[in-house]
């Protein structure tokens, strides 16, 4: 991802979240340089993700598919990118949090792997409040 292309994922985060992030929290992730990946068809972006590895350890910070080309299995191509990325840059787990209410996206991460290891009280805004996040954690051993 580059600054250039922070207007496409914009519009697809806009349509995709109903509490999305800014522009400036993704020009932040560029500038502080956190691995921020695009996923691309035909051209044209449908899918974005940004993970943030220190100390041996990668964090998902946002992973989205468009809306409009969801449920065709790029999620997980996307989710198994990020997590190779970790792996080069030795990281040794990756976290991630996610909605309660996004049963489809915890289905994925328990499928590839992520196990529930807490929850954060209150941490995502919601039309009622405020919503729990479940945090979940995959360990990363070397491949063979």
């Amino acid at each position: 991802m580059r600054d250039t292309d922070i207007d496409a994922v914009m519009a697809i985060e806009t349509r995709a979240y109903p509490f999305p992030w800014t522009d400036g929290i993704f020009r932040d992730c560029l500038n502080a340089c956190y691995p921020s990946w695009l996923l691309m068809e035909g051209g044209n972006i449908i899918g974005y993700g940004v993970i943030s590895v220190a100390a041996r350890e990668a964090h998902i910070l946002n992973i989205c598919i468009d809306p409009d080309a969801q449920s065709h299995g790029h999620g997980r191509r996307l989710l198994r990118a990020l997590v190779r990325i970790a792996r080069t840059q030795n990281a040794e787990r990756i976290f991630l949090e996610v909605r309660p209410s996004n049963p489809r996206a915890i289905a994925l991460y328990f499928d590839e792997g992520f196990n529930e290891i807490g929850r954060r009280p209150r941490y995502y805004p919601s039309h009622l409040g405020r919503e729990d996040a479940i945090v979940m954690a995959m360990e990363l051993f070397a491949e063979d």
